[in-house]
């Protein structure tokens, strides 16, 4: 979906290796894991940021393969669900951004079709979570309550 609105080809980057099994010098206890997701989210941070840090302090490469389902099932599990899935959230505040920038640069004609695109973006994907039940149906966005929704 980054890819919507440019001229690329084709998908590049590096793909992650097959492995079924984690690494012998992980952290492969299930509940120590699970209990770490469950206070870092208490902490405030998304599934993302709960990944990027099991990975780099405590030696947890994948959460999949130590639990066999991911941070945010786990969350799931526990009842404990964001009002707004991630990728939702990361373009709201982007598109907030862009808005307080061309409240300060109203000629900024670039950026403008930026936050155009943004918004794009954000519908479809708002409308991909209403469509999978993820998010109430009668949500809609509106520039003017974005200050409201964005954490």
């Amino acid at each position: 979906m980054a890819r919507m609105h440019s001229p690329g080809r084709g998908k590049s980057g590096s793909t992650k290796p097959n492995v079924d099994s984690a690494p012998e010098w992980s952290n492969t206890d299930e509940k120590a894991v699970t209990e770490l997701i469950l206070s870092l989210s208490g902490d405030g941070h998304g599934a993302a940021a709960i990944g990027l840090i099991l990975r780099d302090k405590h030696a947890v490469p994948d959460v999949r393969l130590v639990l066999g389902k991911r941070i945010s099932q786990v969350l799931a599990e526990n009842d404990i669900t964001p009002k707004f899935p991630d990728d939702l959230m990361s373009l709201m505040r982007r598109a907030l951004r862009l808005i307080e920038h061309l409240d300060a640069n109203r000629k900024d004609l670039h950026n403008r079709r930026q936050l155009e695109l943004t918004e794009s973006k954000l519908r479809r994907l708002a409308r991909y979570y209403q469509s999978k039940g993820k998010m109430s149906s009668d949500w809609a966005y509106k520039r003017e309550q974005l200050h409201l929704m964005v954490d």
